[in-house]
C-alpha cells in the first residue's frame, strides 16, 4: 500500500539511525544495511531520549529503524514521538510480532515492520518496498479488522497522538507519570504558563476535556493494553 510519509517513490536511502538497546544486534543490523540497502552512514542509539537528542543535534538521518522494546519507552509513543521528531521513514524492527502489535505500529507511522532475526531477504524486501513508496509487513501477517471496537479505540488513540509536537509529547508523558504542572516546568526547564498553555494545546488535539481522559488515550496506544487483546 502507498503512504505518503514514506516519501518519494524510487527514493534512495544513504544514512541511518538505528535506535536499540542491545549492542550486538546493532552491529548484526548495521551490517545487514549495509549488505541489502547499500547504506553507509550508519548511527546507533540506545534509548528514545539519545535518539531524539541525535536528531536535534545532527538532523534527520534517511531513515530509521527502531526497535520497541526500549528502556525509556512505553507503548508506541516512541514510534510516535520519533516520527514526529525525524519526519522520515521509520521501521520497526521487533521480536513482538503479534498480528495485533503489527497492525497498531502502522496505525502509527511506521513505514514497514520486520520481526527480529529475520533473513537478510526479508530485510531486502523491506527496503525494496520502502523505496517505492509501500509500506512493508511481513509474510502471514494478517490486518485486523478495523471496525472493531477495540481496533477503533488504538487508531483513534494512535492518529491523536501522532498530532502532538515532540516537547507536547515529551509533556504527555510526565503527565501519565502523575506530574503535575510545576514538576513538569521544573523538568523541562520552562515556565509553568508554558506547559499550562502546552497541556491546554495537547487536550485540544486529543480531544479531551481533562487530564485523566489525555492519559486514558495514551494509555489506549501502549503495548500492555495491545498483547493484553490478544492473551
Amino acid at each position: 500500500m502507498n503512504d505518503p510519509s514514506t516519501g518519494s517513490q524510487d527514493k534512495e536511502f544513504t544514512s541511518a539511525l538505528i535506535v536499540d538497546d542491545h549492542p550486538l544486534f546493532c552491529d548484526a543490523l548495521s551490517m545487514t544495511l549495509q549488505a541489502v540497502a547499500d547504506i553507509r552512514e550508519i548511527q546507533t542509539a540506545a534509548s528514545l531520549e539519545q535518539a531524539l537528542n541525535h536528531v536535534a543535534e545532527h538532523g534527520s538521518p534517511d531513515m530509521v529503524v527502531l526497535d520497541l522494546n526500549l528502556p525509556d519507552v512505553d507503548g508506541l509513543d516512541g514510534l510516535v514521538r520519533l516520527k514526529t521528531a525525524a519526519q522520515v521513514p521509520v521501521i520497526v524492527v521487533s521480536s513482538m510480532a503479534d498480528d495485533r502489535v503489527i497492525s497498531s505500529t502502522i496505525r502509527a507511522g511506521a513505514a514497514g515492520f520486520i520481526p527480529k532475526h529475520s533473513q537478510r531477504e526479508v530485510f531486502r524486501a523491506a527496503f525494496e518496498a520502502l523505496r517505492a513508496g509501500d509500506v512493508f509487513t511481513p509474510n502471514g501477517f494478517v490486518a485486523l479488522d478495523e471496525s472493531s471496537d477495540k481496533a477503533m479505540n488504538h487508531d483513534v488513540a494512535l492518529t491523536r497522538l501522532a498530532t502532538l509536537t515532540r516537547q507536547q509529547a515529551r509533556i504527555l508523558q510526565l503527565i501519565c507519570e502523575g506530574k503535575l504542572n510545576k514538576q513538569i516546568a521544573y523538568d523541562l526547564t520552562i515556565a509553568e504558563t508554558t506547559v499550562k498553555a502546552h497541556v491546554t494545546a495537547i487536550m485540544r488535539k486529543l480531544g479531551v476535556q481533562s487530564r485523566t481522559q489525555a492519559v486514558l488515550i495514551a494509555k489506549e496506544a501502549s503495548f500492555s493494553s495491545v498483547l493484553q487483546d490478544t492473551q
